[in-house]
């Protein structure tokens, strides 16, 4: 009897055990079967992984898998989303991707494709461009009047812009440009100042505004400078062109082509043809041309049918230099030593 019922004891312990086991392993696989999900985290470098998660929040499956969304990295959906049956996918989008118009996929379907969200992705590409600047030249201003006169400003140094070569990265994105960023400068050319003098006036006249100074420029051609010293220039702006021998309607066999109307010849950044109000040999300077070889400094050797007393016409060896100069207004030092 006592073995009997200790025989039943045995079956009721095992019968037991087995129902809880059974029930704990129900749960267990419904518990499975009902949290985890299968959820594939596409990285910004188009890279694809899938994970099994019971997390539900985007950024608590990242973290449970140890990825990092750096700081100019977006995610979709966003950090704070929750994983549904209609959206298993995470996207991280990089730098060079346009993670605003996969947000706009994302948020306007209830289905997000992965194919269409790595269809919106704008690429951005990067180009190297040199390109020459100009460098704006200074302007310096000395005062060498004295106090209690009328005063002139005075160019004794035309300014000239410098020039460079400039070094950019440029960023582009569907061919738009986004982002540009300076790497280096190589100077090619220095600038040269323009330096303006303020002179005294002692005289105005009325023929053509001009003016006499006091106060000049230092000369620059030695033998010039020093037939003129002593004699106070008339200051005078004047309208400036160019001509060659051969655009005054001589042959180059004749006798006479290239001889002035003094008789001498011809001689360039030396003669220049004024109207009569100037004798032949008057010295004119002018500062504009200072950084040439003769220094800016000039001799009236010849005539003109259209030169007035308000144009002088500078002549140069070649029709393409007199082109190049053109005509423009320059400040002109006038000694008449006559």
């Amino acid at each position: 009897m006592i073995k009997n019922e200790q025989a039943s004891l045995s079956v009721m312990r095992i019968a037991i055990i087995t129902i809880i086991t059974i029930f704990m392993l129900s749960v267990c696989v419904l518990a499975t079967t009902g949290n985890v999900k299968n959820v594939k985290i596409v990285l910004s470098d188009n890279c694809e992984i899938e994970v099994l998660t019971t997390k539900t929040v985007v950024s608590d499956i990242l973290e449970e898998n140890h990825i990092i969304v750096l700081p100019e990295e977006s995610v979709v959906p966003n950090l704070d989303a929750e994983i549904t049956e209609n959206s298993q996918t995470i996207v991280i989008t990089g730098t060079t991707q346009d993670a605003y118009s996969i947000v706009a996929i994302a948020e306007s379907e209830e289905n997000v494709v992965l194919d269409k969200l790595l269809s919106a992705y704008n690429t951005i590409t990067e180009k190297i461009e040199e390109k020459e600047e100009p460098i704006p030249y200074e302007t310096v201003t000395k005062d060498v009047s004295h106090s209690g006169e009328s005063t002139a400003h005075v160019v004794t140094q035309e300014g000239q812009e410098g020039l460079k070569k400039a070094t950019y990265k440029i960023k582009y994105q569907n061919d738009i440009e986004i982002g540009r960023t300076l790497v280096k400068e190589e100077t090619i050319k220095e600038p040269v100042q323009k330096i303006e003098q303020i002179v005294n006036v002692t005289n105005r006249g009325t023929e053509g505004g001009s003016r006499t100074a006091s106060t000049v420029p230092t000369p620059s051609s030695k033998d010039l400078a020093s037939k003129v010293k002593g004699i106070e220039p008339i200051v005078k702006t004047m309208n400036a062109s160019a001509y060659t021998a051969s655009e005054c309607g001589k042959d180059p066999s004749s006798p006479g082509y290239g001889k002035t109307a003094s008789g001498a010849k011809a001689t360039a950044w030396y003669t220049v043809a004024a109207g009569k109000g100037y004798p032949m040999g008057t010295i004119i300077y002018i500062p504009y041309f200072k950084d040439k070889p003769n220094g800016g400094w000039f001799v009236v050797q010849d005539r003109g049918g259209s030169i007035s007393n308000n144009k002088v016409d500078i002549y140069m060896n070649t029709y393409n230099e007199c082109i190049t100069f053109g005509r423009r207004n320059l400040e002109c030092y006038i000694y008449k030593v006559n």
